[in-house]
């Protein structure tokens, strides 16, 4: 069985005096019977979009207040609710 190891180590999530916030991803991917790199890297991309790194990074470009983040979560919830009770058509 091959293994593909395919480190992603992004200097923007990953800052060495600062390992608390920052992180540290390593993606293997299990082949089986050396199969192609085609396939390998396809299941690299779909790891790397589950581990959801491009939204953190996306996240941290720039900083948010709490109060807005809140606001945001409760204009979102408002309207998941109105979604549910049939006010507004999805």
């Amino acid at each position: 069985m091959c293994k593909y190891k395919i480190s992603n180590l992004s200097p923007y999530l990953c800052h060495p005096k600062n390992t608390k916030g920052g992180i540290l991803v390593m993606l293997i991917i299990d082949s089986k019977d050396c199969e192609n790199i085609d396939k390998a890297l396809k299941k690299y991309k779909k790891k790397f979009e589950k581990s959801k790194v491009l939204l953190q990074l996306r996240e941290r470009q720039s900083f948010t207040k709490p109060s807005v983040k809140r606001r945001g979560e409760v204009l979102k919830a408002i309207y998941k609710q109105k979604i549910a009770s049939g006010k507004i058509e999805g």
